[in-house]
């Protein structure tokens, strides 16, 4: 019902910043909750940002005050904007939404690595 598609992972350099896109397609209007989630090598998926339809924001310790989720509800796309890079942000990260009824949907997710 939903399609989620995740751009703009890369290398960048401690200390650095990138900007991570997720376009939504297919059934948008439902959507309660989008996020960003990441996985690295060997761990388990952890929640990075969300944002809710109210557009209360909600964010991970480890990212709180350096990443900013962003939404864009004309274009169906979701933000996440990620300064100041340290290497134990690499990982994939996944685009989310959540709706009503226990239903969830999953992108493909994009690389992020960050070097030392």
């Amino acid at each position: 019902q939903v399609q989620l598609v995740e751009s703009g992972g890369g290398l960048v350099q401690a200390g650095g910043s990138l900007t991570l896109s997720c376009a939504a397609s297919g059934n948008t209007g439902s959507i309660i909750v989008i996020g960003w989630y990441r996985q690295a090598p060997g761990k388990q998926r952890d929640l990075v940002a969300t944002v809710g339809s109210s557009g209360i924001t909600n964010y991970a310790d480890p990212v709180r005050g350096r990443f900013t989720i962003s939404r864009d509800s004309a274009k169906n796309t979701v933000y996440l904007q990620m300064n100041s890079l340290k290497p134990e942000d690499t990982a994939v990260y996944f685009c989310n939404t959540k709706h009503w009824g226990s239903r969830e949907y999953w992108g493909q997710g994009t690389q992020v690595t960050v070097s030392s």
